[in-house]
């Protein structure tokens, strides 16, 4: 049973559109403004979950079946909940995580087909009732998004080495996602100066009560 008293921010988005970037900003404002937060990633976000993603994202795992992918992506998260992100929100602390069930959903669910449904079983004892306050969605295209990245670093995990088709079906589960909780997710749309991204995704928590 979700008994939280802090609050718990997820950001998603599709590959390359930039989360990295943005979860750094939003570090440092914080940090600047003197509120504390709890930053962790999925996969990752302890020793345990960290060597999951590890085989999660090896590109000499290609031969990975969806199903043996979302038990992996849930056992992962299942550590970082309990390890992470539920202790830090019981202290009443304030925890952003790179990526969560959302990623489930769109990736595994729509984009490999599996369906929500079938990923919200896998992940019913991984999250024991936690669910995000708010999710800030990025809401860029993958042909745009890949683009950028291009210009800057390349390819190099399982995920970003799928067909350009697979990341469009994560963008479109991304799309159904957003439009079945509009009340959580927080659509921002990527502006070409990263510090604008910034502000806006700061305006919209702070509209929200969620910082200051």
């Amino acid at each position: 049973m979700d008994k939280r008293k802090g609050i718990f921010i997820t950001l998603e988005g599709c590959e390359g559109v930039g989360k990295s970037t943005q979860l750094k900003l939003l570090k440092e404002y914080l940090a600047s403004t003197g509120q504390e937060a709890v930053f962790t990633r999925e996969p990752g976000g302890s020793v345990i979950s960290e060597q999951i993603r590890a085989v999660l994202l090896s590109p000499e795992n290609s031969a990975m079946n969806p199903v043996t992918e979302a038990l992996l992506y849930a056992a992962a998260r299942a550590q970082n909940v309990r390890e992470v992100i539920q202790p830090a929100i019981n202290a009443g602390k304030l925890v952003i995580c790179d990526r969560f069930l959302d990623s489930s959903l769109a990736y595994q669910g729509y984009a490999r087909k599996l369906g929500f449904e079938r990923i919200y079983d896998i992940n019913r004892y991984a999250l024991d009732g936690l669910m995000p306050d708010y999710t800030v969605f990025i809401d860029l295209s993958p042909a745009a998004a890949f683009r950028s990245k291009a210009k800057s670093e390349s390819l190099n995990d399982r995920i970003e080495h799928e067909s350009a088709e697979f990341h469009e079906a994560v963008y479109r589960g991304y799309g159904k996602l957003a439009d079945t909780s509009p009340d959580r997710f927080i659509r921002i749309i990527p502006q070409s100066e990263k510090t604008k991204t910034a502000e806006s995704i700061v305006e919209a928590l702070k509209s929200r009560g969620v910082i200051k």
